[in-house]
């Protein structure tokens, strides 16, 4: 099934529940940027719409982005998202789910999101932002299309703030990126450190470490990646470099890898000067 609205994005949604389907379908469906929404029933569907529609390109889908739902009779979401990964030229996947534990297998596959249901509109219009700014020579629509006034060009837009589903005692509680001040590697777990307590999440820190780069966390030790801004002192220890979290007493110290050490210095060195702190310098560096 096919809506057209107006010149913009086309967008493919598959949900093997017609009342689902029909509802993601009007949310995109709301969104200015949406030209053609698309709908499938299951992943045969989705095939089938996908190869009847050949992009400018060969390899091509003509689709701008899919949204899919992970468990579908038949071939499921993760695996429709296989399939189309060995496309030449692959349309981004949001996947769409009530269920939060398979996001290390989509973020594995390269999933531009994971929504949990219900949908809200600003979390779907985030992912539809993430897709036009990853898109070459093309910005989202919140982004000027002037110069600045004073000729330079704008100035770069923060990533969108991720939010990570967390199980808490049979409650899934949602975690933004932007409450993390630090990610312990515990095997193939992480624990996200935030000011209120931590939480562990079923994501290999590789994973994060990957997505969570333009976001300023940076990789300081194979155990530990650590939000950028929050680093207040880098010093030598009796055992090696170590960085200090945040101020006050009671503030955590983490061990820096010699593998790390001069990258983080660099980095450091680079930064702009902080805003808090009594006079807001650079965090210190010894």
């Amino acid at each position: 099934m096919s809506t057209q609205l107006s010149d913009g994005l086309t967008v493919l949604a598959v949900d093997d529940e017609e009342p689902a389907l029909q509802e993601l379908a009007h949310l995109l469906g709301e969104d200015a940027r949406v030209g053609t929404v698309l709908t499938a029933p299951d992943a045969t569907e989705a095939l089938r719409i996908l190869g009847s529609r050949p992009g400018a390109n060969p390899g091509e889908s003509g689709v701008d982005l899919v949204f899919l739902d992970i468990r579908m009779p038949g071939l499921d979401g993760l695996e429709l998202a296989r399939v189309l990964s060995a496309m030449a030229a692959p349309p981004p996947v949001v996947f769409v789910t009530a269920h939060d534990d398979r996001a290390v297998d989509a973020y594995e596959i390269g999933a531009v999101d994971y929504l949990l249901k219900p949908l809200r509109s600003e979390r779907l219009a985030g992912s539809i932002d993430r897709t036009i700014a990853s898109r070459a020579g093309v910005r989202p629509a919140s982004a000027p299309s002037a110069p600045a006034p004073t000729g330079r060009p704008p100035a770069p837009q923060p990533p969108e703030d991720e939010v990570i589903p967390v199980e808490l005692a049979g409650t899934t509680k949602l975690v933004p990126r932007s409450s993390v001040r630090f990610v312990e590697a515990q095997g193939d777990y992480a624990r996200l450190h935030t000011t209120e307590g931590s939480h562990l999440v079923r994501i290999p820190l590789s994973v994060l470490e990957e997505r969570w780069r333009e976001a300023g966390f940076v990789r300081i030790h194979r155990a530990y990646l650590v939000a950028l801004p929050l680093i207040t002192e880098l010093r030598l220890s009796g055992s090696g470099y170590v960085v200090r979290i945040g101020h006050g007493p009671g503030t955590p110290e983490l061990p820096v890898s010699r593998r790390h050490t001069a990258a983080l210095k660099r980095i450091l060195r680079g930064r702009p000067p902080r805003e808090d702190g009594p006079t807001g310098p650079l965090a210190r560096i010894r």
